[in-house]
């Protein structure tokens, strides 16, 4: 029998263990390995946590004296849950995390060990990791680097190791992180969203960025992943024909879980509980082997740290029941890609979600203000934001098999778009009426109370309005989605901060408040009509319309990075403090260097794939053709043989055409390699990598997979799309 079946049967074979707490209740075991605030109250003195508490809750610095203080209550409670060691643990601009591990020790004055965790440890560190990348902003002979701790995100234990959340800056104080931005981001994001709640309410003195991630992905049995060399180096199949069967059915999507894949959800979760991520869905995805989680909504900063977190430990969890989990965006040709549709909106602290249509004509008009300077914000940013989006992976599942398309528009659904369209056309004058209570209403019929469910879905909408928050579909299951939200937080700043200075000027010049708001968000209401689009996403003719729209229409990846360079980005980058030039410069160096890396590693075992395991495959099923050939002459009469022989000439003849073109393809793919590597700055070979790899790598799996049709099955060194996409 075919190895591949043998070592496929004996995995399947393995009996999943479950975790010994499972089944019990989740408020037995949730958060257990996180140093809650509640269990701070175990380990800490009141008044030093009420200090810490107010610091954090109003964005200050933390005291050293605090911190002092606090380090030795964190270092008494994971030393009692067995820790050992304890970790900076951040982001850089690689896309993951990273972690150096110290010990819970030093040497005394007598040579012997004694415990020490002080509060310069929990403050900061300096990793030095040099060899993160950094587009320019340090040289490795001069590169230190420091990581200092977010307080606003909680430590947790990760088997022997106390995890410290914590960002990552260069010596000379810019961001080579995810997450420094990203809190940046979201201090001027509520900075500006709280002034503009002052026209509504005057009780609201926090806003907060609030972010729902779904993660999809695909599992894959570990004998059958440990036999495709491309799934183990690019992660994803960069040859294979489709199966027969794939997701035509839509039996998989919402099907019941397979057995082996429960138990693995099961540890999971379990596994995910125990850090605070409040995993609340799991199902089956549209395409076969496909699946997804989604927790309960959380502050952006916490939520990232926790996607990320999920992450390691699907990887983890997934090798103890003999799976390997796949993060990419497009694994398998054909079928579904992958993403992490992130959930945002805005909540202020008087519990009012600000992108939920209230309960009176007032807290509509808010609604109304927020829901429109949001949709300013992608129409003014919509470049950006495709660029955050934006990778070597994430390129092969935009507009396609039900993924949104490389265009950022905006899907508000009928009624929300009929109440917009009231709005435009209606009159300042007659639009607005004061009641006794001073609450504003919308004379267009009144703005109605809208219902949470206003909208239907649309899959081709990168960025949905979803009834009471905005769905960024486009972001791809691998990413670190703080890109997209550092992205997003501050074009919304920028954006309620130019309305806000445009109310005030009409309030200035003698105009009530309620026509200066009403006047500008008519204006918006107009100004961002070409960014909402309610169609289907993947018709020529709404790319057309697109362009004609001026909506961002490039499809080129390293061409779009060039929009974190356009002068209005950079200028609203810096007037919300999120990113310096300097800063977005280096981002799109490292964006432009990972792009190539990522493209040469699939091309170089591309070309190891078709030239060790493919051509082999293929001439071995020619010679066994061409020897029977030279067999049936020997035994048939030349009459007889001549319908036989044009048959096996046929086959042999496209075996010699594929192989052929495949040996040619990878000597043009290789050269094609070289010169793009002698381009002189990152950008440079990041578009050769696109304009001249990519294609002929699409050339050469074409001929690949078209063998893989051909060639006997018992001789096929790969596993195939029908053994790779069906768990059993």
């Amino acid at each position: 029998m075919n190895n591949r079946f043998e070592s496929f049967r004996a995995a399947s074979e393995h009996s999943p263990v479950l975790p010994s707490s499972s089944g019990g209740k989740v408020k037995l075991y949730f958060g257990a390995d996180v140093f809650t605030r509640d269990r701070m109250r175990e380990f800490i003195s009141s008044d030093v946590l009420s200090r810490l508490f107010d610091d954090i809750d109003n964005g200050r610095t933390i005291s050293r004296d605090i911190a002092n203080t606090v380090a030795i209550g964190m270092r008494k409670w994971s030393m009692d849950a067995g820790a050992t060691h304890y970790t900076h643990w951040f982001q850089p601009l690689t896309g993951g995390t990273a972690e150096k591990h110290d010990a819970f020790f030093t040497l005394n004055k007598e040579g012997g060990l004694m415990e020490e965790f002080t509060g310069d440890a929990l403050y900061q560190q300096e990793p030095d990791a040099s060899s993160f990348p950094s587009g320019g902003i340090r040289n490795t002979f001069e590169a230190r680097g420091y990581s200092a701790w977010d307080p606003s995100s909680p430590v947790f234990l990760i088997g022997d190791t106390l995890c410290i959340p914590t960002v990552f800056v260069a010596y000379t104080g810019e961001a080579l992180d995810y997450k420094t931005p990203l809190i940046r981001s979201t201090a001027a994001l509520c900075k500006a969203a709280r002034e503009v709640c002052q026209y509504f309410d005057r009780n609201v003195r926090h806003v907060y960025a609030n972010l729902g991630w779904e993660q999809e992905y695909f599992l894959v049995d570990e004998s059958l992943y440990a036999s495709r060399p491309d799934l183990m180096l690019t992660g994803r199949t960069l040859l294979g024909h489709e199966s027969a069967k794939n997701q035509q059915l839509e039996d998989h999507y919402f099907g019941a879980i397979p057995e082996r894949v429960r138990f693995f959800m099961i540890d999971l979760e379990y596994e995910a509980l125990r850090v605070g991520i409040p995993v609340r869905t799991r199902h089956n995805e549209v395409a076969p082997n496909q699946f997804e989680m989604a927790p309960i909504f959380e502050d952006v900063n916490l939520a990232n740290d926790h996607n990320l977190l999920l992450m390691s430990i699907m990887e983890r969890v997934s090798r103890k029941h003999h799976f390997r989990v796949l993060l990419h965006e497009k694994p398998f040709a054909g079928v579904n890609g992958s993403g992490k549709h992130c959930n945002w909106s805005l909540q202020t602290n008087t519990g009012i979600n600000l992108l939920a249509p209230g309960k009176n004509p007032y807290q509509n008009l808010q609604f109304v203000t927020f829901l429109v300077n949001v949709l300013m914000a992608v129409y003014r940013f919509n470049g950006l934001l495709k660029a955050s989006v934006s990778s070597a992976t994430n390129e092969h599942r935009l507009g396609a098999n039900e993924a949104p398309p490389a265009i950022i528009s905006v899907f508000l659904g009928k009624q929300i778009s009929e109440v917009l369209d009231k709005l435009e056309h209606a009159s300042a004058e007659k639009g607005i009426i004061i009641n006794a209570k001073k609450e504003m209403k919308l004379g267009v019929a009144n703005i109605p109370e809208i219902l949470l469910d206003n909208t239907d879905r649309n899959r081709t909408s990168p960025f949905a309005f979803t009834g009471n928050r905005f769905e960024f579909r486009a972001v791809g299951s691998s990413a670190n989605c703080g890109a997209a939200m550092l992205a997003l937080n501050a074009a919304v700043a920028e954006q309620l901060m130019c309305f806000k200075d445009e109310v005030e000027m009409r309030m200035s010049a003698g105009e009530p408040k309620e026509r200066a708001l009403f006047s500008v968000i008519k204006k918006y209401i107009v100004a961002c009509k070409p960014v909402r689009f309610d169609g289907n996403g993947y018709s020529e003719e709404w790319k057309e319309e697109a362009a004609r729209r001026g909506l961002d229409c490039e499809t080129s990846v390293p061409l779009i990075f060039d929009r974190y360079l356009d002068g209005d980005v950079v200028k609203m980058f810096r007037t919300t403090g999120v990113l310096t030039r300097a800063e977005l410069q280096s981002r799109c160096e490292v964006k432009w260097e990972m792009y190539s890396k990522k493209v040469q590693i699939e091309s170089r075992v591309l070309g190891d794939l078709v030239i060790n395991h493919v051509i082999p495959a293929a001439k071995r099923y020619q010679t066994m053709l061409l020897q029977n050939v030279l067999a049936v002459k020997q035994v048939f009469s030349a009459d007889e043989t001549a319908s036989l022989n044009e048959q096996d000439y046929s086959i042999i003849r496209q075996i010699e055409h594929h192989a052929g073109a495949i040996l040619a393809g990878v000597e043009r793919m290789t050269a094609a390699r070289h010169e793009a590597n002698r381009q002189p700055d990152e950008r440079s070979k990041a578009i050769a990598y696109h304009d001249n790899i990519l294609p002929l790598m699409s050339e050469i799996r074409t001929h690949a997979d078209a063998l893989e049709m051909i060639v006997d099955d018992e001789m096929w060194t790969l596993p195939k799309y029908r053994e790779l996409l069906f768990i059993h």
